[in-house]
C-alpha cells in the first residue's frame, strides 16, 4: 500500500496532479480542496488512496489525512463512488463536511452535482457515528465566507452555472476569491474563477 507521494509537481488541473518522484510521474486524482492547497507549489506531499478495479488501477491525492479520511468514508457508502466522493470534496472543505453530516444538512448535500435525496440521506445516516471518531474540528464558521460579500458571490455563482459549472465547486471557488479579496468585482471573480474550475 501507498501511504504518500513526495516529489516534485510536474502538471496540476483541477482534477489531476502529476507528482514525479524518483523519475516516475504519478498522476493522482484530486479534489479542487486538494488543488487549491497544492497549486503554486515545486514540491509536494500527496497522501494517497490506491482504487484497483478489473478495469482501471486508480491513484487518488490528498493535502491532508483528514480528507482522505473522508473520502474513504464517502466511499464505503453503498451508491458513492470515488468519483462522486472527489465532487462531494470539492463541494467543501473536511469541516464544512463533517458540520454537515453532523447537523443531518441532506440540504447542501443535494446541492452536489449527482447526488440525489437518497444519495444524501444514506450519507448522513451512515456516517454521523463514524465522523465522530475522526479528528476534524467542525467549522463552525462554514457560512462565514458566504456572507462576505453575498451579492457578487451569488451573481458570480448564478453566471459560472449559466456556464455550464455545477454550483456547488463553483460557489466554492468564488467564496475562496471572495475572501481573499472581497472587494473583487464580480466580472474579475467569474475571469479567475474560470481558471480554477
Amino acid at each position: 500500500m501507498i501511504e504518500y507521494i513526495k516529489g516534485t509537481l510536474a502538471e496540476l488541473t483541477p482534477a489531476l496532479a502529476v507528482v514525479e518522484c524518483q523519475g516516475v510521474g504519478y498522476g493522482l486524482n484530486i479534489s479542487l480542496g486538494t488543488f487549491s492547497s497544492i497549486q503554486g507549489h515545486n514540491e509536494v506531499k500527496l497522501y494517497v488512496v490506491e482504487v484497483i478495479r478489473e478495469d482501471a488501477h486508480q491513484l487518488w491525492g490528498f493535502a491532508t489525512k483528514s480528507e482522505r479520511e473522508l473520502f474513504l468514508q464517502l466511499t464505503s457508502v453503498s451508491g458513492i463512488g470515488a468519483a462522486m466522493a472527489r465532487m462531494i470534496l470539492s463541494a467543501f472543505t473536511p469541516a464544512e463536511l463533517v458540520d454537515i453530516i453532523s447537523s443531518g444538512n441532506d440540504r447542501a448535500l443535494k446541492g452536489v452535482k449527482g447526488i440525489g435525496p437518497k444519495a444524501a440521506q444514506r450519507v448522513i445516516v451512515d456516517l454521523r457515528d463514524k465522523i465522530l471518531g475522526l479528528d476534524i474540528t467542525p467549522s463552525s464558521s462554514a457560512t462565514q465566507a458566504t456572507s462576505v460579500n453575498s451579492e457578487v458571490q451569488q451573481e458570480a455563482v448564478a453566471a459560472l452555472t449559466m456556464l455550464g459549472f455545477s454550483p456547488a465547486p463553483s460557489a466554492k471557488v468564488v467564496n475562496k476569491l471572495l475572501s481573499d479579496n472581497p472587494s473583487m468585482p464580480v466580472e474579475q471573480i467569474i475571469k479567475q474563477a474560470l481558471k480554477l474550475l
